[in-house]
């Protein structure tokens, strides 16, 4: 994974996750993102989900980083799931990923959580020399 990727995973730096529909079309969904060794995470509260039942029938994503003080340092990944983990084994990284985002323990408290883990094929950084200015 390249040093610019992990770091943006590293941060309260929201992803982007596609995943694929029975029917091939992507399905898109801002959420939380980590890094744990050289892999991605990401957690779902319940295996209903729609991201749950299309990464439970073909578990390859393609994800999309934005850094949230500079939304020029962007990143690319694609990957595939490696393992999933559940109960309380999922709740300890998710309050991992809770404190980089909120300052707090995951609260929403259910052992119906899955946690992906998902190994990076791809990935890519860039960081475009523009300043956010929005007027």
């Amino acid at each position: 994974m390249d040093d610019g990727v992990r770091a943006l995973l590293e941060g309260p730096n929201y992803v982007h996750v596609a995943t694929l529909m029975p029917d091939g079309s992507p399905h898109s969904v801002a959420m939380w993102g980590g890094v744990e060794d050289d892999h991605v995470i990401i957690f779902t509260g319940s295996p209903a989900s729609r991201k749950a039942r299309n990464l439970a029938a073909d578990g390859r994503v393609a994800i999309s980083i934005i850094d949230h003080d500079n939304p020029y340092r962007t990143a690319q990944v694609r990957g595939h799931v490696v393992d999933t983990r559940h109960g309380a084994e999922a709740l300890a990284a998710m309050d991992r990923l809770a404190e980089q985002y909120t300052g707090a323990p995951f609260p929403w408290r259910t052992d119906e959580g899955t946690l992906y883990v998902i190994a990076v094929d791809w990935s890519h950084f860039a960081e475009l020399p523009f300043t956010h200015a929005p007027a």
